[in-house]
């Protein structure tokens, strides 16, 4: 074989290697090629643009004013809180918003778990909600709310994290718990986290190849338990993947998998108490039966973290949130202070 074949396939290869590595653009909302935009919107401090949905009492006679992260492959139609008989009893305004990437929010190349704070408070500073608020995250925005303690703590009036999503490569981890409670993950899930971990850059091209099983979660076949079996059956629909991925996964789901999964600035067991002065408080809410975020490494967080009111919810999955008592204990919790 001459030297000029091995040159165009050398070529070839780049070429190919190239293409699949590099995700697609974006299909930005409102763009030639991109979806519509129909939800009311405000435009970032950088230019972009945050859609929101606000549910629960106006604003302008609540009591209470939360704003809700929803998880990985959802959006800020998932608002199950606010369909608790409490909303109008206790006069609870909420506003969910789709994170960067996800259904008709502008991506975010350069996301951050500080970045998604600063949205966050800009989100409540624009819709007017006050010096103060409080914040409620479900799974992977669950985990975003470490972002909130860790950046905006002078803005919140009070915290709950539901399920939220670990990493597993946290400082404060002790490596036989971590590694442990890894290892009950799938085989394909442990090869996803590795990837978004050790190499993002390949995170796109290892979610669309052919040749091994990529992320569960991200395709949609997460490891549901059999309580997570009995809500999903009592239950139209949770998520609505259609609209959250609309403008492509990677700068939603596969960005969310980096920096979830990825080499944090902050470990969240060094942070300290936001509410020394016992005016606000945080809450960690775990099933004991969660299939996706093992429940040994919220025990260990919640132990680290004496501060943190931790709830761990008996024969309860991933998805126990969205069960009609669920709801009202956990705004019970954070609002009035009891279950």
């Amino acid at each position: 074989m001459s030297w000029k074949i091995l040159v165009v396939l050398f070529i070839g290869l780049l070429a190919w290697s190239y293409k699949a590595l590099c995700p697609p653009p974006a299909l930005i909302c409102g763009s030639l090629r991109g979806p519509p935009i129909t939800a009311p919107r405000i435009k970032l401090r950088d230019g972009r643009h945050l859609a929101y949905k606000e549910h629960g009492v106006s604003k302008d006679i609540a009591k209470y004013k939360i704003i809700l992260v929803h998880g990985f492959l959802s959006s800020r139609h998932e608002g199950s809180l606010t369909k608790s008989e409490l909303v109008e009893k206790l006069g609870i305004y909420f506003v969910s918003f789709d994170r960067p990437g996800y259904g008709q929010s502008d991506p975010d190349p350069k996301r951050t778990m500080k970045s998604t704070a600063l949205d966050i408070e800009e989100l409540a500073d624009q819709l007017g909600l006050g010096p103060k608020f409080f914040v409620v995250g479900f799974s992977m925005g669950g985990q975003l709310i470490w972002g909130c303690l860790k950046y905006i703590p002078h803005r919140l009036a009070g915290a709950t994290l539901i399920a939220p999503v670990v990493n597993y490569w946290w400082s404060s981890f002790p490596a036989n718990l971590s590694k442990e409670a890894y290892y009950q993950q799938s085989l394909r899930d442990q090869w996803a986290l590795r990837v978004a971990h050790y190499a993002p850059w390949l995170l796109y091209w290892w979610d669309t190849q052919q040749w091994f099983p990529s992320s569960s979660v991200a395709n949609g076949m997460p490891n549901f338990t059999a309580p997570d079996l009995k809500v999903l059956r009592e239950l139209r629909s949770i998520a609505e993947p259609g609209y959250a991925t609309q403008q492509g996964k990677y700068e939603s789901l596969h960005r969310d998998m980096m920096i979830g999964f990825g080499k944090w600035d902050f470990d969240p067991m060094e942070l300290e108490n936001p509410f020394t002065d016992t005016e606000g408080s945080v809450h960690l809410w775990h099933g004991d039966e969660d299939g996706i975020v093992p429940v040994t490494l919220q025990r260990f967080v919640a132990q680290k973290l004496q501060w943190i009111q931790y709830h761990e919810v008996p024969n309860a999955g991933h998805l126990f949130a969205h069960a009609d008592h669920a709801k009202d204990a956990i705004l019970n919790t954070l609002l009035v202070g009891k279950e």
